[in-house]
């Protein structure tokens, strides 16, 4: 099926929270960064879900159970049930069940998330390659993960052992910057086998697959703060999404994105889940969102006006997405982004 090519954000009339009945919700970056709460996340939410939305937390973080992350929102002041949350753990574990027997052995290389799931299941999980598996899974298992792990997983899949992979993200946010992420841990196992994972998580569709069969979601929206999982995943499952820009995305990655990276919508953080989302409309010869006008000139992004960052963001992304076309952007934006202090 054949897609037109977004060349600017959305506006929305109604509050994004009327609009869509479900917010697939990303955690890392988006509701919590180092395990505390980001800025406004907690009172949107609240709000979003007092006027009907239901929300449901959608992470390619395999390191916690469900129980376990609920738990944490709860405390957090996000009241959550094991039953909102899907992970990435539980999607690599039906990938998995879908094609090996009931009952098999199942290497792991990752946290308590992947067993809980894998058990779920129906299989076993095992420690050793020594332990006859007929699969290998790796998820995070966080900065404790000993490097005799990623041996054991080695020597299971230069064997022949089918390797499994709950996602690829390279990076992860935390209280203190951007850490290594799973994707960082898959590349130590390929570097020594020269295989290749089947991956479960986002942007894939088995993670897609996984939260549509858990929430049963009609009209859902995606949030999240990563352009190559959560907005490259809602464009693959072919729904909406929010970019909120309280993680791992900043304004230049987003000015560069090539299409199948480009959000429905922009947003500051969660707030945007409450309000209408304002138009960016052509404006002679550029794009215009509330005080902003932006456009594409010899070689160069160029930003006039005042108002919010956010809305000369917006037009900013209607410049040089229109600019790009089917391509990433590479205009100098510098100048611009300094502007809005992003």
């Amino acid at each position: 099926m054949s897609r037109s090519v977004r060349t600017r954000p959305e506006g929305s009339g109604q509050a994004l929270s009327e609009a869509y009945d479900t917010a697939l919700l990303d955690l890392d970056g988006v509701v919590y960064a180092g395990g505390d709460a980001i800025e406004h996340a907690v009172p949107s939410l609240a709000a979003a879900r007092d006027g009907g939305m239901r929300l449901a937390y959608v992470t390619n973080n395999a390191l916690r159970t469900p129980d376990a992350v609920a738990a944490h929102l709860t405390e957090l002041g996000v009241p959550a049930e094991a039953g909102d949350v899907i992970t990435s753990a539980q999607a690599v574990a039906r990938l998995i069940a879908d094609q090996v027997p009931q009952g098999s052995r199942v290497l792991v290389v990752g946290g308590e998330g992947l067993r809980v799931a894998l058990r779920e299941r129906g299989l076993v999980p095992v420690e050793s390659a020594d332990d006859d598996p007929v699969a290998v899974v790796q998820g995070y298992g966080g900065p404790e993960l000993p490097w005799g792990r990623f041996a054991e997983a080695s020597y299971a899949v230069a064997r022949g052992v089918p390797w499994f992979a709950s996602n690829t993200d390279l990076t992860i946010p935390s209280g203190r910057g951007i850490a290594p992420g799973n994707g960082a841990a898959v590349e130590v196992v390929r570097i020594a086998t020269g295989a290749e994972p089947q991956v479960a998580g986002k942007p894939l569709p088995p993670m897609h697959r996984e939260t549509i069969l858990r929430t049963g979601a009609e009209r859902p929206l995606v949030v999240g703060d990563r352009l190559d999982t959560d907005i490259e995943g809602a464009f693959n499952g072919g729904v909406d999404s929010l970019l909120v820009l309280t993680g791992v995305t900043d304004g230049a990655g987003l000015l560069a994105a090539p299409p199948h990276h480009r959000p429905t919508y922009v947003d500051a953080d969660l707030r945007g889940l409450l309000t209408g989302q304002p138009e960016v409309v052509e404006a002679g010869g550029g794009f215009r969102c509330g005080g902003w006008t932006a456009a594409a000139v010899a070689g160069r992004l160029e930003l006039d006006g005042d108002g919010t960052p956010v809305d000369g963001l917006r037009a900013l992304c209607a410049a040089a997405w229109t600019a790009a076309g089917d391509e990433a952007c590479a205009l100098d934006a510098g100048k611009a982004l300094a502007r809005l202090g992003l």
